[in-house]
């Protein structure tokens, strides 16, 4: 069984909100449960995610769910452990749908998560 790794500790970062508009579409809404809300960025050649964790974590599994038609082509999943540089970990490449797409340390997709020790992963994609 798995859970989210995301505790009240965590400190998230986002590339830009659309239109500043933290209220609607802020960072927030990434890990509210709730389907009717979302974190929303603003144009730009790529959007990311950084979430840095109190402690060493084991990325078993990665949920992205993007809105139908605002997908990426592309995204890159990187990592570091305390005050090491981000590395990159994997490529995906996500489908066009609204529909939760999951990564796991076997295949989906064509892509898989190595099971490593981060503290801050950094998930990142191109828009279509």
């Amino acid at each position: 069984m798995t859970h989210s790794l995301v505790c009240a500790e965590t400190v998230s970062r986002v590339s830009s909100v659309l239109n500043r508009n933290t209220r609607q579409f802020g960072k927030k809404h990434l890990f509210d449960q709730n389907e009717e809300t979302c974190w929303n960025s603003d144009q730009g050649p790529s959007q990311w995610v950084t979430l840095e964790f109190p402690q060493l974590i084991r990325v078993s599994q990665l949920q992205i769910q993007f809105q139908g038609g605002f997908s990426s082509r592309r995204g890159c999943l990187e990592g570091s452990q305390g005050s090491q540089a981000l590395r990159k970990i994997v490529d995906f490449y996500p489908e066009d749908n609204n529909s939760l797409q999951i990564s796991c340390s076997r295949f989906w997709g064509g892509w898989s998560v190595p099971l490593e020790a981060w503290d801050s992963p950094k998930p990142e994609w191109e828009p279509r």
